[in-house]
């Protein structure tokens, strides 16, 4: 199944602008459709390709690569090997899962040199950096991060009308009762099923949740081998399993500690690295000082992690379920009792940084006490800092939004708070039900 992805505006202004010139590398965790999308392109796009994927190569085709150095004879015998012609400037060369083949990954820089073709690579960060440590990396490479399918994305594939939301949205006017509660369950749905391509396509085609479930607990265990591999300690699988978990304790800042169950190590703190270079997971960052800069006054040892797909997070919240329609159908109909507040929260998050946004937040203590504020989110628009809360069902307490608009008068003018809730607005705090955030964001 073929889906709308808005990677593909990407790809094109690299062919049109920089392909002559750069090859272009879609980095991104596994089963993000990276590899369709190479491929999906290169058939719409270019007269003929010839696609290579080092996951599952022959001896008989890496052979072929050892000639790398004569161009003449490499073009000859990849054709000859694939039986597809390549036609100068109108060919595209796809090198699938590049990171396991980091000595053909340097030798994009001769290839993208020599002009004849174009060249597409697919890989995992993670795998990427820890591979490169015996090559040139070269500087021929454009990158284009692939993330699982936003809520536009879903709503392609699943035959519903992004604008509608969006024209809703602009307009600043309630959608209503009915309309505001069949678009939540809608988002809900999109929720428990995430944006992974595969999860997608199962829903689309078995419309059954727990079908679905079956597609996400397989991706979640390709997750855990991948880190198995690169950590056969297993603690970037502890860090990784314990995000919800941390995340439901409402705690401010992600602990090591308590994901390892003992004392943090050195080697702990690069394990958290390759954790973030798989891309599995978002980081939000805690800003001591927000009207200095977001980037510059982030504190790069207080953060907080979050999922990168939201359905994920939903299928280890309830992974201790091994029967789980009923709460699938409960999520949906909003009628679990738990405060699944901080899932609303990854969804926040999943969603600030499908916009191109970095993640960070905002703590500070109350006077005369020993509890803290906290803004859930702080994003920019132009000078302005936007306090962004979010809410699983309540909207009455926003005692924390308007605390720092008091606090960082002179640098806030408006604050964001998403909840399941219609549009209204009290003061300078506009409320929004979840489903517009996407489209709230983008007119910032």
């Amino acid at each position: 199944m073929i889906f709308r992805r808005k990677v593909y505006d990407q790809l094109l202004q690299w062919k049109e602008r920089y392909s002559t010139h750069y090859a272009v590398l879609l980095e991104g965790p596994r089963r993000v459709g990276k590899s369709t999308i190479a491929e999906n392109f290169a058939k719409e796009h270019y007269r003929s390709y010839i696609k290579v994927d080092f996951a599952h190569v022959t001896p008989e085709m890496l052979q072929i690569f050892d000639t790398i150095a004569d161009l003449n004879l490499f073009f000859l015998r990849i054709q000859a090997a694939t039986n597809i012609k390549l036609y100068e400037h109108e060919s595209v060369l796809i090198f699938d899962e590049i990171q396991l083949q980091p000595k053909v990954r340097q030798a994009i820089k001769y290839l993208v040199a020599d002009g004849r073709y174009s060249y597409i690579e697919t890989g995992s960060l993670i795998s990427i950096r820890k591979n490169v440590k015996d090559i040139v990396i070269p500087s021929e490479e454009h990158r284009i991060a692939v993330h699982p399918m936003d809520y536009e994305e879903f709503l392609w594939a699943t035959g519903g009308d992004p604008d509608i939301i969006r024209e809703l949205c602009s307009s600043g006017q309630a959608a209503g009762n009915a309309l505001n509660a069949k678009l939540m369950r809608d988002f809900r749905i999109y929720m428990a099923v995430g944006g992974m391509p595969q999860a997608v396509e199962t829903y689309i085609e078995q419309n059954n949740l727990q079908d679905v479930d079956f597609v996400k607990r397989k991706i979640m265990e390709l997750y855990e081998e991948d880190f198995g591999k690169i950590d056969p300690s297993g603690r970037i699988s502890m860090m990784f399993d314990d995000i919800p978990a941390q995340l439901s304790h409402n705690k401010k800042r992600f602990s090591i500690r308590s994901a390892v169950k003992t004392k943090k190590t050195r080697l702990d703190e690069e394990r958290f690295h390759d954790l973030l270079d798989s891309r599995t997971v978002l980081p939000s960052y805690n800003v001591s000082n927000p009207e200095v800069s977001l980037s510059q006054s982030r504190d790069i040892a207080s953060y907080k992690l979050y999922y990168a797909d939201t359905g994920l997070f939903v299928t280890s919240i309830f992974s201790a379920y091994p029967e789980n329609q009923d709460i699938y159908n409960k999520l949906l109909s909003d009628g679990l009792r738990a405060n699944l507040g901080y899932l609303y929260e990854n969804a926040a998050a999943q969603i600030l940084f499908s916009s191109g946004r970095d993640l960070y937040y905002h703590t500070w203590r109350k006077q005369d006490s020993t509890h803290s504020y906290e803004i859930d989110f702080l994003t920019i628009s132009g000078r302005k800092i936007v306090p962004v809360e979010i809410k699983a069902s309540s909207v009455r307490n926003h005692e924390s939004i308007e605390a720092f608009m008091q606090k960082y008068s002179k640098s806030v003018s408006t604050a964001y708070l998403f909840s399941q809730k219609d549009v209204s607005r009290e003061g300078n705090i506009r409320m929004y039900p979840m489903y517009m955030m996407p489209f709230a964001i983008e007119n910032l």
